[in-house]
């Protein structure tokens, strides 16, 4: 089984694919290839905020604990 990339890795190589298939063509709006990239691109984004905001709470309420104790 492959090893999985971090997500911002993921981010990062969807977002040069994305600015190369664009470059590439004319009209990237229309093309189904460009709009899937697109797609998992905002996925991963979504994924990584989501991710942020769990730690930030995380960290929020140890230090919330740790001043009741």
């Amino acid at each position: 089984m492959a090893k999985r990339r971090s997500l911002q890795e993921d981010t990062v190589a969807l977002k040069t694919k994305v600015k190369e298939s664009s470059a590439k063509i004319e009209n990237p709006e229309g093309n189904p290839a460009i709009r899937s990239l697109r797609k998992r691109l905002k996925r991963t984004q979504r994924k990584i905020r989501l991710a942020k905001k769990r730690e930030d709470a995380r960290i929020a309420k140890k230090a919330d604990g740790d001043q009741k104790a």
